[in-house]
């Protein structure tokens, strides 16, 4: 049974391609910027990351987009030598879908191409025998409503014809995330039905033309744990791709929800794979054939060179525009002087239990280290130069658990935790975990200031479609970032697997943290 992610934490709607003997995977990113992580693998299950495709202005804009929104699902294809990329800005979904290309992964990609009609989310590219690209999306036009296709010249974005509705689906709710391939003379369009909570799943048709009806597969859906007991739920949005030896794989979203009912899942959509077998002219999903290995996520940052590593992020504004190298081990973060959006560099939660710990001199300012599912949704300690105050924001409540004093003219050590809940039978216990906030004296001694219930910085609670993230927010004034430190827990028993060190996340000694 397949319950380790390829890729953990807030990484969904992912898309694969192969080129030569490395394959790439791209996920959506909504508000946060620089959008559309980048990761690469030679064996599908150990992967990399390459870097953000979406990092300038001429690209993607979301100054003001609400949580959930921004860039929606993409797709990733290498066709000709070249990469191509297309996604959703649902922020100016009055544009179009946008498309980037790049010669290498790692970038630059091109400034964004609009393709005004094609009016919804989740596009698709695909290229018939005759070199012709085809843009396939879920329409959202009210006289052109459903999966809609057209072919496209990729340089301009102009439709060469004019769309035309393929297959509607299984007759499940939210037919989307299509995907087109050509293969043995026949049209395979896959979708993502059901919508992408606990009734998702993954269906397919074929045609042996885009003109012509499509036919459902037989034994639809292909993909789904709906109904189940598994502990991934949530599975579909698939994408497929042909291996070096000729054989397939599957790329899918899912989520690990822990608690009791409804059950919360903390981190988002995650990405896992599976293997893929055509039997008479129909793909047949093998869950068992690869073997996913729990990743060491660790890493200790101390920002030593102007170049921000690829895991930081910030909602509606891109870190280089609120970040400033002073020296190595200072990283300015300076908060705006109006109400332009609040800045914050933030990376992905990765695990199910980990500890996070922030440095900061905040001696010119108020910060705040947190954790968050939106900026309604967060648990976070605010250090100024006297004080540490630790709150909790869950919609429009909020307070103020306990507030301290510290030495002045001292940088300030926080720490956040998220922890596996205390098993207290008979009673279950129906928290998927449990955060605590701490402050850290210079003798390395912490101090708890608040232990709270993880379920309300979960998907169901908060709503959207993204995860945890954890890192600083400058509050008032400038404060120096000295150091940020994250490492998971090690498997509690009862859970398997040793983790393996996660190549390219820069991951060092995690200077004795325990947590």
């Amino acid at each position: 049974m397949t319950t380790t992610p390829i890729i953990a934490g807030f990484y969904p709607d992912p898309s694969i391609c192969r080129a030569g003997d490395t394959y790439y995977l791209a996920n959506s990113s909504f508000e946060y910027l620089p959008g559309v992580p980048i990761h690469q693998s030679t064996d599908l299950t150990t992967w990399t990351p390459v870097t953000n495709a979406l990092q300038r202005p001429d690209q993607l804009n979301l100054g003001m987009a609400p949580p959930s929104t921004g860039v929606y699902a993409p797709t990733l294809r290498y066709h000709g030598g070249k990469f191509w990329l297309v996604t959703t800005n649902v922020v100016e979904f009055h544009r179009g879908q946008l498309i980037v290309s790049a010669d290498d992964p790692a970038g630059p990609w091109s400034p964004a191409v609009h393709v005004e009609g094609a009016v919804g989310i989740d596009p698709d590219l695909a290229w018939d025998e005759t070199g012709t690209c085809h843009l396939t999306w879920a329409s959202a036009l009210p006289d052109r409503h459903g999966i809609a296709s057209a072919p496209i010249d990729l340089e301009t974005g102009a439709l060469l014809s004019p769309p035309r509705l393929l297959w509607p689906g299984t007759g499940l709710a939210y037919p989307e995330g299509p995907h087109l391939y050509r293969r043995d003379g026949w049209w395979y369009l896959m979708l993502a039905e059901g919508g992408t909570e606990r009734g998702h799943v993954v269906t397919i048709a074929r045609s042996p033309s885009l003109d012509e009806p499509f036919e459902a597969a037989p034994a639809n859906p292909v993909l789904t744990h709906r109904s189940t007991g598994h502990p991934v739920q949530n599975t579909g949005h698939a994408d497929l791709v042909e291996l070096t030896d000729g054989s397939w794989a599957m790329v899918y979203l899912g989520v690990r929800p822990r608690g009791q009912t409804p059950m919360f899942h903390t981190n988002g959509r995650e990405t896992f794979i599976a293997g893929v077998e055509w039997i008479d002219g129909w793909p047949v999903v093998d869950e068992e054939r690869f073997e996913a290995t729990p990743r060491d996520h660790s890493f200790v940052d101390r920002f030593e060179t102007a170049d921000l590593d690829d895991r930081w992020i910030s909602p509606n504004r891109h870190p280089g525009t609120f970040a400033r190298h002073e020296a190595a081990g200072r990283l300015v973060l300076t908060a705006p002087s109006d109400q332009a959006p609040r800045p914050m560099l933030v990376a992905r939660a990765r695990d199910l239990e980990w500890t996070a710990e922030a440095r900061l001199d905040t001696s010119a300012g108020t910060g705040r280290f947190l954790v968050r599912i939106d900026r309604d949704h967060w648990y976070g300690l605010t250090a100024s130069a006297e004080h540490v105050e630790a709150s909790v924001v869950i919609g429009p409540a909020g307070t103020t658990l306990a507030r301290v004093t510290v030495p002045s003219g001292q940088e300030v050590t926080l720490r956040i935790s998220a922890r596996e809940p205390e098993v207290t039978p008979p009673i279950p216990r129906h928290e998927p975990d449990i955060i605590e906030l701490s402050v850290v004296a210079p003798d390395g001694t912490s101090q708890v200031l608040g232990t709270v219930d993880g379920r309300y910085l979960s998907t169901e609670v908060a709503g959207g479609f993204t995860g945890r993230t954890f890192g600083v927010e400058p509050v008032e004034g400038s404060i120096a970032v000295q150091e940020i430190s994250y490492h998971p827990h090690p498997p509690a028993a009862g859970r398997s697997g040793a983790l393996t060190p996660d190549a390219g996340q820069g991951a060092e000694d995690t200077g004795g943290l325990q947590p």
